[in-house]
C-alpha cells in the first residue's frame, strides 16, 4: 500500500536539505535508511495515511514524522528533542523518527548492527518498554494500514 502524507505541524513543511540529514547521521554515528531520507526530506512534521500499524495483538497509530530541521515553536516534535528524552532511559542504539498518537516513540534500532543502513523499527512505550514492529523502515511503511 502506498503512503500519502498530510499536514500535521504546518500546512507546508520545509524541505530538509541533505546537510541537515548528514549532521544528524554524524551526531548519532549511524547511516540512516535511504527510504527514510527520501521521506523525511519532503514530509517532516507530517502524518501518514494510512497510519495504523500492528503491535502484538493490537494496533497503534503513527501520528507524526518527527522533524529534522529546528523549529522553535514545535521543538518537542524534533528528532533532536526526542533523542534527548530517550537517551536518559534507553540503551544506546535507539533513535527516534516518529511519534504515536499516545506520545510513544517510533525508533530505529541499531543495537544489533550499528553499521547497518537498514535497522529494525521498534516502538518505545511510555513505560520504556521496547517492542519490535518491523524489520526495516520500508517494511514499516509498507505495513501501514487503515
Amino acid at each position: 500500500m502506498s503512503v500519502s502524507w498530510e499536514p500535521y505541524l504546518r500546512e507546508v513543511p520545509p524541505e530538509v536539505a541533505p546537510h541537515h540529514i548528514q549532521a544528524l547521521e554524524q551526531r548519532w554515528g549511524i547511516t540512516l535508511p535511504a527510504e527514510y531520507k527520501q521521506v523525511v526530506s519532503k514530509h517532516q512534521g507530517m502524518t501518514p495515511t494510512p497510519s495504523l500499524f500492528n503491535i502484538g495483538r493490537g494496533k497503534n497509530v503513527f501520528c507524526v514524522l518527527l522533524t529534522v530541521t529546528h523549529t522553535e515553536q514545535r521543538d518537542s516534535y524534533s528528532v533532536w528533542s526526542g533523542y534527548e528524552s530517550l537517551q536518559r532511559y534507553m540503551p544506546p542504539g535507539i533513535y527516534p523518527f516518529g511519534m504515536t498518537s499516545g506520545g510513544e516513540a517510533l525508533c530505529f534500532d541499531y543495537r544489533e548492527s550499528p553499521s547497518s543502513s537498514q535497522p529494525s523499527i521498534v516502538l518505545v512505550t511510555v513505560e520504556g518498554d521496547l517492542h519490535r514492529i518491523a524489520g526495516s523502515f520500508a517494511d514499516f511503511l509498507d505495513n501501514l494500514h487503515d
